[in-house]
């Protein structure tokens, strides 16, 4: 299948809107309540100015929603088996239907046509007094009376880490002692919520990869690539722009590298020349969920019909390599624990490998386990400590070093593809690379 087949599959802007909007509400409906048990928190507060959201806030808005409006305040309080969800924002900025507005009665402002502004029932709202956000945020919790209230701080999660240092202390100051001693990390909810995806979400990941995969067998093809003419970069811009012209959008500068025998990688922009491999790394994001892929690409020399036997031997390492790797994935099992078991097994069947998979989602490094660094192969420090949960997804990115006896070097081979763990099992979404793009 090919990008132009895929291009009439490609929901119009409109249409994505309605999607991920209907996955909003089944989110904030079924998993927020499930994760704010699980990390034993009742009470939640995500606060942020525009322009400078919080990282998880455009998981928890509708699309109508682009930016935080001044200062956008939200409160989840769990009730049970559901969370109530408040809005301590100025109406009107596309939160109604979803949240319930209760500051409703500023104080030292006048919210001229108020009537349009609050498309409800005010009838109850008539004797409160006037508020600034913060005193409204103080009588919000009382009547919750909340156990823990979790902000957005941690030292290990940057997604957990949204909350800036002035509107900590600005909420810090509006609430009493008693409140105060309640304060305690958001971490599990802001990681937990993020991670994990819904049926629908996982449903449509696979056919999302599909894009990715179709986009880069058209660009290591002959369609796209003359050798002798056509330089690494004229590719990778080739699929930026595709991206783009399919109406999605890349998350990351693409790649597109060259090793070469007798060199190994070559730097910087290089024509491609027979008897290359062409190896790329890229991303796009499609309904608010990430790919990020990487294959590779023999260019056929002169009177080869296919690639040599030693370079198929490499990829099977690698292949090798991402099985090992996700035999070890299992629900409760942290990161560290799955990179130090895969590399275990993988060096006593004879590999060198190198493992830096990390979970994909909403963003393409995403929130849950690290399994490995590039750099930290005996372990990652905080990321690499928390646990695997399922229907989460994870970018299986890993390499392993290989000699090439013809090539006279040991070559860092690398792969890269999209995988889903639910039901205690790793699925390959869409498929992944066992053998390489032939170009003629």
């Amino acid at each position: 299948m090919n990008t132009n087949d895929l291009r009439s599959k490609i929901l119009s802007y409109r249409d994505q809107e309605k999607v991920l909007d209907k996955w909003l509400v089944k989110r904030l409906d079924e998993v927020l309540p499930k994760i704010m048990k699980r990390a034993d928190i009742d009470t939640w507060i995500v606060a942020c100015n525009e322009y400078n959201e919080d990282p998880i806030l455009s998981s928890l808005v509708p699309c109508a929603m682009m930016t935080a409006r001044r200062l956008t305040i939200l409160v989840f309080h769990l009730e049970g088996d559901k969370v109530k969800r408040m809005a301590l924002t100025r109406p009107g900025v596309g939160l109604d239907g979803y949240y319930e507005a209760v500051w409703t009665n500023p104080k030292g402002s006048d919210w001229k046509d108020k009537d349009k502004l609050m498309p409800f029932d005010q009838s109850e709202y008539q004797d409160k007094k006037p508020e600034t956000q913060f005193e409204c945020l103080t009588r919000v919790l009382k009547e919750c009376d909340p156990e823990k209230i979790g902000l957005d701080i941690s030292d290990t999660f940057a997604f957990a880490d949204g909350l800036s240092h002035s509107l900590y202390t600005k909420i810090m100051e509006a609430l009493d002692d008693e409140l105060k001693a309640k304060v305690v990390s958001a971490e599990k909810i802001c990681v937990g919520y993020l991670e994990t995806r819904i049926k629908e979400e996982m449903e449509a990941y696979d056919g999302i990869m599909q894009i990715a995969h179709a986009m880069i067998e058209e660009a290591f093809s002959s369609k796209v690539i003359i050798p002798g003419v056509t330089t690494n970069d004229d590719v990778k811009y080739w699929m930026l722009q595709k991206v783009i012209d399919l109406g999605l959008k890349p998350w990351f500068d693409f790649e597109v590298s060259v090793r070469r025998s007798g060199i190994g990688e070559v730097s910087g922009e290089v024509i491609i020349e027979p008897g290359d491999i062409l190896h790329c790394d890229v991303g796009l994001k499609y309904l608010n969920l990430c790919t990020d892929t990487q294959e590779n690409a023999y260019v056929l020399k002169y009177g080869e019909e296919d690639v040599p036997e030693e370079l198929k031997a490499v990829m099977r390492s690698a292949n090798r390599l991402q099985d090992i790797t996700i035999s070890f994935f299992k629900e409760g099992r942290t990161g560290n624990e799955i990179l130090k078991m895969a590399r275990e097994k993988a060096i006593a069947e004879g590999i060198k490998p190198c493992i830096y998979t990390h979970p994909i989602g909403y963003h393409g490094h995403g929130a849950g386990p690290t399994i490995g660094l590039w750099d930290k192969q005996d372990g990652v420090f905080g990321n690499g400590d928390y646990p695997m949960y399922n229907d989460t997804a994870y970018s299986l990115e890993l390499s392993c070093k290989c000699d090439v006896p013809s090539w006279g070097l040991e070559l860092t081979f690398g792969a890269e593809t999209d995988v889903l763990f639910t039901d205690d099992k790793v699925f390959y979404l869409a498929k992944r690379q066992d053998s390489f793009h032939l170009i003629k």
